[in-house]
């Protein structure tokens, strides 16, 4: 019982980003994936995921999903319909000009749209989370996913040599 009042929670945490909460909801129930605002209770960063297997030095999905789950202590999406396959870590709104890899892994904020799979979306197809979102308003750190960017960065620059 009390880990369906978390998840309902997180849920209506996130469906709260919309004006009006039913939305997303009704999204969630007919596709399993809600279009919710950015820049207002959370950003997400759009991590390739060739930078993500290069920092964790694997790319087999579990591995991936407990390491980043370790690293960034926060709710990680994943969607493999886009450029390839994009990691989403979600983190806190911050001032555009606080995020120094916007070449590498840009941050989407303000003005841009996200979807956000329900809670019990945890494989693929589509758009699902890697890391789930523990609480109300967990998100990752910024220094945590700076240093997996820094650390994936230098791995792809190190190959390339």
């Amino acid at each position: 019982m009390h880990a369906q009042k978390t998840e309902e929670a997180i849920a209506d945490w996130y469906a709260r980003t919309l004006q009006a909460p039913e939305q997303a909801r009704r999204e969630w129930a007919d596709t399993g994936v809600a279009l919710l605002p950015l820049g207002l209770r959370f950003d997400a960063v759009r991590l390739p995921d060739r930078l993500v297997h290069a920092a964790l030095r694997s790319a087999v999905p579990d591995e991936i999903a407990a390491r980043l789950g370790r690293l960034l202590r926060g709710p990680v999406i994943y969607d493999g319909r886009t450029m390839g396959g994009t990691y989403y870590a979600l983190m806190r709104p911050i001032e555009r000009s606080r995020w120094r890899h916007q070449d590498i892994a840009p941050r989407l904020g303000a003005d841009t749209h996200m979807g956000v799979p329900r809670l019990t979306r945890t494989e693929p197809p589509g758009t699902y989370w890697v890391v789930l979102p523990r609480f109300e308003g967990d998100l990752c750190e910024l220094s945590a996913v700076e240093s997996l960017v820094t650390v994936g960065h230098a791995a792809l620059s190190e190959a390339d040599q």
